[in-house]
C-alpha cells in the first residue's frame, strides 16, 4: 500500500477524470488511466470486466499486459472465477495468492493469465450505476501479498469514477449495434419487399404468356377444330380417312395443353417426386435448346425434399429449374451436373455447369438470378451463385434448413 497525501490523491482522482475526457471506447479508456490508476493502486496487469445488458455474458479491456483476458469474445458470467461479484452477492475479493485460491483451480481458460503471467495478488471491485453491478475493476500484483484493506478501498474509489463513464459506454456501444442490427433488419425487409415485388411482376408476366399460349394456340386449334366438325357434320356419310386428320389435330392439342399446364404446376414433382422431376426438365431442357450438352443428376438425398411442404417444394423446383435454363440457353457449357444432398440439418441442391461463368452483370434475362434469390428468401434458404471450385463455370448453390418435423420423419436427430 501507498502513502498518499489526499491532496495528490485528488491530484490523480482528477487526473483520471481528465484521461477519460473523449475517450471513445473501453479498451482505449483503460490504458489512458492506467498510469495514473498506478499511482492510486500500484499494479502490474489492470482490467475492467463489462457486463452485457441482459447480465449473462462479459468481456474484459486490460492494460500493463496482454493476457487472455483482453483477447477472448464476450463470454458467460457463470463461467468467470469472479462470477460472485459480478452477480452482487459479495462487495469486494481480496487475494494475497491467485495461484493458491482455490477459486483459480478449475479447468476454464479463465483462469489461464492467473498462471501464465504469475499474476500473484488480486483486487477485485465492483463497477456500479444505480445500485447495479455493470462490471469489476481489477488490479493484480507478481508480489504475494502485496494490496491491503486500504487499496481496496482506494480500488473501488476508482471503481466509482469509472462507473458512469463505462456506463455510458456501454450505453452507446448497445445502442450502436441496435442500430447496425436495425439497420441490417431494414435493409433485408426492404431487399425481400423488392424481390417480392419483382417475383410478383415476373409471376404476373407468366400468366399473360400462358394466357396468350392459350389464346393463340390452344384456343386456335379448337376454333379449327370446331368449324372443321361442323362442316364434317353436314356430310351424309363420315369415313375414318375424313376424321384421322381430326383426331390427329386434337391429339397435337391435347399435347400442346399438357405443356402449358406443366409450365404453370409441374405435375411430374407431384407425381413423381423432386429428384424425377429434376432429371425430367434436365432431359427436356437439354433436348429442346438442342444443345451439345452432357448431364447426369446425383441425387444422394434420401428423399428428403418430397417430404417438405407443397410450396417449398416448388419453389425450391423453381430455382433448380430456372438454374438449369441459365446454364443451358447461355453457359455454352458442355457439362451439366445437378446434385442433391441432404443432412440432419439441410438439404442442399447445386447446379454446375463448366461453361463460360457469370458475366459482369450476371448471366440471363429477366431477372432470373433475381428471382431465384427472392425465391429462396421467401423460403429461408440460402442462395449463393459463383465460379466453381476449378475456376471453371459456375455453380448456383441453394442450401435448406429442415424443419423440425422432416428431420424426425427421417430419423434425423432435432
Amino acid at each position: 500500500m501507498l502513502k498518499i497525501a489526499p491532496s495528490a490523491l485528488l491530484d490523480h482522482y482528477l487526473g483520471i477524470s481528465r484521461l477519460l475526457a473523449g475517450q471513445l471506447d473501453f479498451r482505449s479508456a483503460i490504458k489512458a488511466v492506467g498510469v495514473e490508476v498506478s499511482h492510486i493502486v500500484p499494479h502490474d496487469h489492470l482490467d475492467v470486466c463489462i457486463t452485457m445488458v441482459n447480465g449473462l455474458y462479459h468481456t474484459a479491456y486490460e492494460t500493463g499486459l496482454d493476457t487472455f483476458w483482453g483477447q477472448t469474445t464476450p463470454a458467460p458470467v457463470a463461467s468467470s472465477p469472479i462470477r460472485t461479484l459480478l452477480w452482487g452477492e459479495i462487495d469486494f475479493l481480496l487475494t494475497a495468492d491467485a495461484q493458491l485460491e482455490t477459486r483459480y483451480h478449475v479447468d476454464t481458460p479463465f483462469t489461464r493469465p492467473i498462471f501464465e503471467h504469475n499474476l500473484r495478488s488480486r483486487i477485485h471491485v465492483p463497477l456500479k450505476v444505480g445500485g447495479e453491478v455493470i462490471g469489476a475493476l481489477s488490479c493484480s500484483s507478481h508480489q504475494v501479498d502485496f494490496y491491503s484493506p486500504q487499496d481496496v478501498e482506494n480500488a473501488q474509489s476508482i471503481a466509482d469514477l469509472l462507473s458512469p463513464y463505462f456506463f455510458a459506454l456501454r450505453a452507446a456501444e448497445q445502442a450502436k449495434q441496435s442500430a447496425i442490427i436495425e439497420a441490417e433488419a431494414r435493409a433485408r425487409e426492404e431487399g425481400l419487399r423488392l424481390g417480392a415485388l419483382n417475383l410478383t411482376e415476373a409471376l404476373e408476366s407468366e400468366r399473360q404468356r400462358i394466357g396468350m399460349d392459350l389464346h393463340d394456340q390452344t384456343l386456335a386449334d379448337l376454333t379449327r377444330l370446331s368449324r372443321r366438325v361442323d362442316r364434317m357434320m353436314q356430310e351424309k356419310d363420315l369415313s375414318g380417312e375424313m376424321l384421322e386428320p381430326v383426331a390427329r389435330s386434337l391429339q397435337q392439342c391435347m399435347q400442346n395443353l399438357r405443356e402449358i399446364i406443366e409450365e404453370a404446376k409441374p405435375a411430374v414433382l407431384q407425381l413423381f417426386g423432386f429428384a424425377h422431376a429434376i432429371e425430367n426438365h434436365l432431359d427436356r431442357a437439354v433436348r429442346d435448346q438442342g444443345a451439345s450438352l452432357s448431364w447426369r443428376l446425383v441425387d444422394d438425398s434420401d428423399g428428403v425434399i418430397d417430404l417438405l411442404d407443397q410450396t417449398v417444394r416448388i419453389a425450391l423446383f423453381r430455382i433448380t429449374q430456372e438454374a438449369i435454363n441459365n446454364a443451358v440457353r447461355h453457359a455454352q457449357a458442355s457439362e451439366l451436373e445437378v446434385r442433391l444432398r441432404a443432412s440432419n440439418c439441410a438439404v442442399v441442391v447445386e447446379v454446375a455447369d463448366n461453361g463460360r461463368g457469370l458475366s459482369r452483370g450476371g448471366r440471363g434475362e429477366g431477372g432470373g438470378i433475381d428471382n431465384m434469390m427472392t425465391r429462396a428468401r421467401l423460403i429461408s434458404a440460402k442462395f449463393t451463385i459463383g465460379a466453381n471450385r476449378e475456376g471453371a463455370g459456375t455453380t448456383v448453390r441453394v442450401q435448406l434448413p429442415l424443419p423440425a418435423q422432416t428431420m424426425t420423419a427421417k430419423g434425423y436427430d432435432a
